[in-house]
């Protein structure tokens, strides 16, 4: 299946049914009087979160949605029926924007979230709703209001708790694989990925989350060099980042810092996310050498440096444990935040 993660799509919600002039014209009845019934209720526009999905592929074929009209009034009182809604139903963690891109409409980070996008337009009154000791015969009904018509974008998120970053060739496929069921592309090319890969880590039946790995970024990503920045956006959401550098290459603090440059220059608060930094690939390096290229990452990053190879599985766990450590720690920091109450300001006039 194609990954799509952003799309154009045009929403109209439908017309109100318009009122009907009608009188009551039975034998034997000399003065029937008005009896005209009003319209429907055009459908509204709505969109829904829904587990199960995870691209918008579905919008690449269609692009128009339309809910219906609402039915005319008719003679004897009836009322039109109401036009059906129109649904769009996209994964979790979907963004809706205005036309511009930027003004968020609704976020969709919780399964089973339901938005109105467009409000159906009301049906108009018949002319019995105009009689009156007066005028016992109008001759007036008033017609559907319109819907209301625009165009979004619907944007993609994925919804992971941690996010694997690196340079193209890092390993970040291969310590996916190594960590999950996920089969990603792997190959011994720049670019082999060029979609975000998800993948379930199943460290015991009570530990799991989830591991994203998007695209590798090389310098000038954040102006648009490479796959630029597009996808970056699929770890805004993560808790943790697990930055993967290859020890075989001759500067491992560049690398670092060709990355970190990148982070820091696409904002979204991706600079200030918690980091735990790697060097993959030892089984293909000396003792000597990989604590050569550690020490060297330890000094351009001021952090530890853990040494990891995801093909031959070396300190994949204990990466992993430490990840979920953090997710579970900063999760609970945020359920204890929300469940705060309020400090008392005091009584004002």
């Amino acid at each position: 299946m194609k990954f799509l993660d952003q799309c154009k799509v045009y929403i109209r919600s439908g017309n109100g049914g318009g009122g009907v002039v009608s009188f009551r014209r039975e034998k034997y009845i000399e003065y029937g009087g008005p009896d005209g019934g009003d319209g429907g209720k055009g459908g509204d526009v709505w969109i829904e979160s829904m587990d199960g999905l995870n691209t918008l592929i579905d919008y690449r074929y269609q692009q128009h949605f339309r809910a219906e009209t609402g039915g005319h009034g008719m003679g004897q009182n009836r009322h039109g029926a109401n036009g059906a809604d129109s649904v769009l139903r996209v994964p979790v963690g979907t963004q809706v924007l205005e036309e511009d891109k930027e003004t968020v409409i609704a976020d969709l980070d919780q399964p089973g979230m339901r938005v109105l996008l467009a409000k159906g337009g009301n049906g108009g009154w018949g002319n019995t709703r105009f009689k009156g000791p007066i005028n016992q015969a109008p001759r007036r009904a008033n017609p559907g209001q319109d819907g209301e018509e625009k165009a979004i974008w619907l944007r993609l998120k994925l919804i992971a708790d941690v996010g694997l970053v690196g340079l193209p060739n890092a390993g970040k496929s291969t310590f996916l694989a190594a960590a999950s069921a996920a089969k990603p592309k792997i190959a011994d090319y720049p670019f082999t990925t060029i979609a975000p890969n998800l993948g379930m880590v199943d460290l015991s039946t009570s530990e799991r989350f989830i591991l994203a790995d998007i695209p590798g970024l090389i310098e000038g990503a954040s102006e648009g060099a490479g796959l630029g920045t597009r996808f970056l956006g699929h770890v805004e959401r993560t808790a943790v980042l697990v930055h993967l550098v290859d020890g075989t290459q001759d500067d491992v603090g560049g690398a670092w810092r060709t990355v970190r440059h990148e982070l820091e220059s696409y904002g979204e608060e991706l600079g200030d996310k918690i980091e735990i930094l790697a060097l993959n690939k030892i089984d293909a390096l000396d003792p000597e050498t990989i604590a050569a290229k550690a020490a060297e990452l330890e000094a351009a990053a001021g952090v530890k440096v853990r040494r990891i190879s995801g093909v031959a599985g070396t300190g994949v766990v204990e990466i992993l444990r430490e990840a979920y450590a953090l997710v579970r720690a900063g999760k609970a920091a945020a359920a204890a935040a929300s469940a705060a109450p309020a400090e008392d300001e005091g009584w004002a006039p």
